[in-house]
């Protein structure tokens, strides 16, 4: 998100991002207005958290006033803050979402988004995943029942369709299109690239020596333990790579051995350093793997959690990586999936690739510009129907 609103503010927008404290000196900083997000508890904690769609509908009316006053022409959520969206629509503004990883609305004859599994490549694979759809529906289901209560509770009419966190007039796919499965595409869906964007870090210094560099690069919200980050650095003790790793302000407990061959440093610039990498060991997470490849660099993923298993094996599957499943995540095989990833240069290659094109398409640049079309053809919708009290300007956006 703060890849695309400070590709906004410098095509001349007047951009608000509504998100929480801690990021205000970064959106500042990026030539846009910062606006403090509620913030609860929603995940279980010792304390009285709040129930996910509890949240939305109270962050919703919080936010309401904000969107209210601003009177934007687009109101752009993250899809997974609902918030801002429903704050949008109470409003009637025009809303988009941005989904920052792959897509998860698959078709019925393709694998359930975060299955991890390949696209069926007969005619009774797609049978069996149509036959399966009616168990697997039933979560999405149930979260259509969840957001169309939050939905009653704010005045607004429910949503007959699932998917309902997808705005219907603009979707921002913010991956590489090489990683989607081939398939019929909504009108309402853009695949614009990878929305790239970092904290600033300090510079680090390389492992010394000419050997392939390979970058431990774990997940900074799971694997508290640090167990890829372990198994990793024992597994390539006495390989012929050079290895850079980061603890990412996680310290690890008990302290991590380092080899010889090895650097573990906190924190890194991984748009600086990937650059000068042969290979990025991670847990699969989208932000890790889209830089790595926009840097032409293969991946070697091994899922924990959320999305990572999907994303590894659109790695896999687009034949710019290696996935290793969690179970396997030991020295020893984890030592194999480097040798393997290293070894094969039509993985190398097809890294490179995906560099080339996201040098010549800029996720940001491509998103910007389909909120500018967007802002504008709702504004222009609304003059037609005659609409009164919209502000029509395109020139402001939250």
């Amino acid at each position: 998100m703060i890849a695309l609103g400070q590709r906004l503010a410098a095509r001349g927008h007047d951009v608000t991002l509504e998100t929480w404290r801690r990021w205000k000196p970064e959106v500042e900083g990026a030539g846009m207005r910062f606006a403090a997000a509620p913030e609860y508890q929603v995940f279980p904690t010792r304390g009285k958290p709040l129930k996910p769609y509890q949240a939305a509908v109270r962050a919703a009316q919080e936010t309401r006033p904000l969107v209210r006053e601003l009177a934007p022409a687009a109101v752009v959520s993250d899809i997974l803050t609902l918030a801002p969206a429903l704050a949008g629509e109470l409003e009637g503004a025009p809303v988009a979402t941005v989904v920052p990883h792959v897509f998860p609305h698959t078709p019925d004859d393709h694998p359930p988004y975060s299955f991890g599994a390949r696209p069926p490549r007969t005619a009774s694979g797609r049978r069996l995943w149509r036959s399966l759809r009616g168990p697997v529906g039933a979560g999405l289901r149930r979260g259509r029942e969840e957001l169309n209560a939050a939905r009653a509770r704010l005045g607004l009419k429910p949503l007959d369709r699932l998917h309902g966190g997808l705005s219907r007039g603009l979707c921002l796919v913010g991956t590489f299109p090489q990683l989607e499965h081939p398939r019929a595409w909504p009108s309402w869906a853009r695949v614009v690239g990878p929305l790239l964007w970092e904290p600033p870090a300090q510079e680090v210094e390389l492992p010394p020596g000419d050997e392939p560099l390979v970058l431990v690069a774990p997940s900074t919200s799971q694997d508290r333990e640090h167990r890829l980050l372990r198994a990793t650095l024992a597994g390539l003790a006495d390989a012929p790579v050079r290895v850079l790793a980061t603890w990412n302000r996680r310290a690890p407990d008990p302290p991590v051995s380092v080899p010889p061959n090895a650097r573990l440093v906190e924190w890194v610039s991984y748009a600086r350093t990937m650059p000068f990498c042969d290979l990025v060991v991670c847990h699969g997470g989208h932000g890790t793997v889209v830089r790595a490849l926009a840097s032409g660099v293969p991946v070697l993923a091994c899922p924990n959690a959320g999305d990572m298993n999907e994303n590894a094996a659109r790695v896999d599957w687009a034949g710019v990586g290696v996935r290793l499943p969690w179970r396997l995540c030991r020295p020893r095989t984890l030592r194999l999936a480097v040798g393997r990833a290293l070894a094969d240069p039509l993985i190398g290659a097809r890294a490179r690739s995906l560099a080339g094109w996201a040098a010549a398409s800029d996720g940001a640049e491509r998103a910007a510009e389909e909120v500018e079309r967007f802002a504008a053809g709702a504004a222009a919708t609304r003059e037609n129907l005659k609409l009164g009290g919209w502000d029509s300007n395109p020139q402001r956006l939250g």
